[in-house]
């Protein structure tokens, strides 16, 4: 049977990106100075405008106007923005139910965790594509003045009997400086952002059609052309749309804080159940209630694909891997200041992480 998926990918200055890469340095921030902190804090940014909102119960003591006129210049903003925020405490009814003699979850809810043989990262790749032609572009557009950092792309992949077989469409738009023709734009990306990408992916058949700024014209650029908020780009952080996501987003929040650790843990154990060749692809599903120490549920489908039998699987996860809120914090080393580089470009598929280690067993 034949099928096409496709997956975006966003860069740093994408309004809603943006704003989940100063929550992250908000957080990293903290853990530096505070490794048990427990952080939530946010922001919304529009026009020349950032709010900066949420929980914070921390003894670091965080300059959150510095932090995000960092962030923001690094992209490239050159106007003077005005900050306002509004920040307490952690609720003391949260706060209770977290820190006991073992740390608990900070809410309840289901995450999901998904990996496939389909590409050496174990990542789908449509997504995996996506992200790596973004990074490519962030590169590119920080040599010159004529691109700047809002941009998006769409991924088109063919599969046949569920593996990828070639590109069907590659959707690009770039932010430009006013003036700079649409042949000039479309030249310099496919030359410098989209070939050098694909080239590593040559095994694919290549009858690809490449779109390049459809609009005709993009000047008009980040938070200036959108409104933008943390937290709205959870399948672009995840699996592109072809795994499941669960009910919260991952930037802003600290390890306690199950959305994001579970969802890394559950990539961690699915990776590992592919990676040792228990199954071609796999999704857990894992829940959580506040103030609990352990999961609720634990959920594993391999789509048919599995090479030992699932009892065999659900054994092979109960004997080497524990999702106890203080285990999953503790494997996966996540109380160092590790964040803010996930913010962007996918929190899966990249080798840096440690929930994308493959584990002795």
């Amino acid at each position: 049977m034949k099928k096409i998926v496709t997956s975006e990918s966003v860069n740093i200055g994408h309004p809603d990106k943006t704003c989940d890469v100063i929550a992250d340095a908000f957080l990293d921030e903290a853990l530096r100075q505070d490794k048990n902190s427990q952080m939530a804090v946010e922001c919304a940014i529009k026009n020349d405008k950032l709010f900066i909102y949420g929980e914070a119960t921390t003894s670091a003591k965080i300059d959150y106007e510095k932090i995000a006129r960092d962030v923001l210049k690094d992209i490239g903003y050159t106007c003077d923005f005005k900050i306002s925020k509004e920040i307490s405490q952690q609720s003391s009814d949260i706060n209770q139910a977290v820190e006991k003699k073992q740390l608990c979850a900070n809410d309840q809810g289901m995450m999901y965790g998904y990996a496939t043989n389909e590409t050496a990262e174990f990542m789908p790749l449509p997504i995996l594509v996506a992200h790596k032609i973004m990074k490519k572009y962030d590169d590119f557009r920080r040599k010159g003045d004529k691109f700047f950092a809002d941009a998006k792309c769409q991924v088109s992949v063919v599969y046949e009997n569920d593996k990828p077989v070639s590109f069907d469409k590659i959707l690009i738009s770039v932010s430009h400086k006013d003036g700079v023709k649409n042949e000039k734009i479309a030249s310099e990306i496919k030359n410098n952002v989209i070939f050098p990408v694909l080239n590593d992916y040559k095994k694919y058949d290549f009858d690809t059609k490449l779109i390049i700024n459809p609009s005709g014209k993009f000047t008009i650029w980040g938070s200036f052309g959108d409104s933008g908020c943390v937290g709205r780009k959870i399948v672009v952080d995840t699996y592109g749309g072809v795994g499941r996501v669960g009910g919260g987003c991952f930037s802003s929040k600290n390890a306690t804080k199950v959305d994001r650790t579970g969802a890394y843990y559950a990539r961690f154990v699915a990776k590992n159940i592919v990676a040792h060749g228990l199954a071609d692809r796999c999704e857990i599903q894992v829940s959580f209630g506040i103030g609990l120490e352990k999961p609720t549920s634990l959920y594993i489908e391999t789509f048919g694909t599995e090479k030992k039998s699932l009892e065999k699987i659900y054994d092979f996860v109960e004997k080497n891997f524990d999702f106890s809120v203080s285990n999953m914090i503790a494997e996966l080393d996540l109380q160092k200041p590790i964040f803010k580089q996930t913010a962007c470009f996918g929190h899966f598929g990249r080798s840096e992480f440690a929930w994308e280690k493959i584990k002795k067993v």
